[in-house]
């Protein structure tokens, strides 16, 4: 029952999780990471400036910074947000020490904890940093992190082992080491992703297959990939050449290309080595989560990226690696089913599913 009730507010935890991401980058490209000038407040007040006298004290507090609403409450609403995730996981992490005896997970919620410390550090060096892409894309990694570590814990609290004949096991753990190496390709295409986001990258390249006309335009690998950028700019808006933007572009799209065809080629071998069940279906939501992304991201260059396709390519970057979680989760947790038929082991495993 503890068990129970802690997988599902670590469920809640991860849905949470899942909208902080997406405030976090509706923040981002309505250019509002600055919108509130200081931190934890905005301006010294919990709220935005809105009546006279307020906005009086507050650009008397902030003189080189104007109050500008539309830009303070996207801030505003992705902190509350994200408080609200870090109550929930401390009071996840204070179930765990309490019941700690009762066999529930302890390390992976003290983990969370900690790391939602870390990111309310991100977060407000984001601001006193003024944008520092290297500071803008760790924060945005460490959003994934947890929400990755909070379906992690959800699966271990909630899912059950898929049940599959010994021939499968043996099948599946075979593919268990290409299926943490595809990971590790997609949680470093995310990394490309948030330093092109961290450095207003997205629309270097306004065209498709080409950018700016040319199959190999004129690129910057240095500049552009150039983590000891110095601390003081204003980065709002970027500061790099367009050279560099157009070396961060391409290469985003080219990891793009190769985790579509190492994960449609790994898909295969998992539905083939498979039987009909949970880990049949993990894999195929993977590959619908796949083709979506890599729609989104054609998307966002061809219609020069609309806001919504902008923050659902966020989302659904967070949502593919899930699913590979979820996978791995499945393959790594199979357990034998002696002397059964492939039907029979299909039932077992609807039943758990139910």
């Amino acid at each position: 029952m503890l068990r129970r009730r802690m997988g599902r507010w670590s469920l809640v935890a991860t849905l949470l999780a899942v909208v902080v991401v997406m405030l976090g980058a509706w923040t981002r490209l309505v250019d509002a990471g600055l919108g509130c000038p200081d931190w934890p407040g905005c301006y010294g007040f919990l709220t935005v400036p809105q009546s006279e006298a307020q906005v009086a004290v507050a650009e008397a507090r902030f003189p080189d910074a104007p109050v500008d609403a539309s830009k303070g409450w996207p801030e505003m609403i992705h902190r509350y947000a994200a408080g609200t995730l870090g109550l929930v996981v401390f009071g996840l992490a204070a179930f765990a020490v309490c019941h700690r005896r009762e066999g529930l997970p302890l390390k992976l919620p003290l983990c969370l904890a900690g790391l939602i410390v870390l990111q309310a550090a991100f977060g407000m060096w984001t601001v006193t940093l003024k944008l520092w892409p290297q500071v803008v894309a760790l924060h945005l990694l460490g959003g994934f992190t947890t929400l990755s570590l909070l379906a992690l814990m959800s699966f271990r609290l909630l899912v059950p082992p898929a049940r599959v004949r010994p021939e499968a096991v043996a099948g599946l753990s075979r593919l268990r080491p290409w299926l943490y190496g595809g990971m590790v390709l997609v949680v470093i295409q995310i990394a490309l992703g948030a330093w092109t986001a961290a450095n207003y990258a997205a629309v270097a390249c306004t065209e498709l297959p080409t950018c700016q006309g040319q199959w190999w335009p004129p690129m910057d690998f240095r500049h552009g990939f150039d983590i000891t950028q110095h601390v003081g700019p204003n980065y709002l808006g970027g500061q790099l050449t367009a050279e560099g933007r157009v070396a961060i572009h391409v290469t985003h799209r080219l990891g793009a290309l190769v985790v579509l065809a190492y994960w449609s080629l790994l898909l295969a071998l998992v539905w083939r080595r498979s039987e009909p069940g949970p880990v049949r279906g993990a894999a195929l939501l993977s590959g619908a989560a796949l083709l979506s992304q890599i729609a989104l991201g054609l998307a966002n260059v061809a219609l020069h990226l609309p806001l919504a396709i902008a923050v659902a390519h966020n989302a659904l970057g967070a949502g593919l690696l899930l699913t590979i979680i979820h996978l791995l989760w499945r393959v790594h947790h199979c357990r034998h089913v002696e002397g059964q038929s492939t039907e029979q082991a299909t039932l077992i495993n609807r039943e758990a599913t139910v």
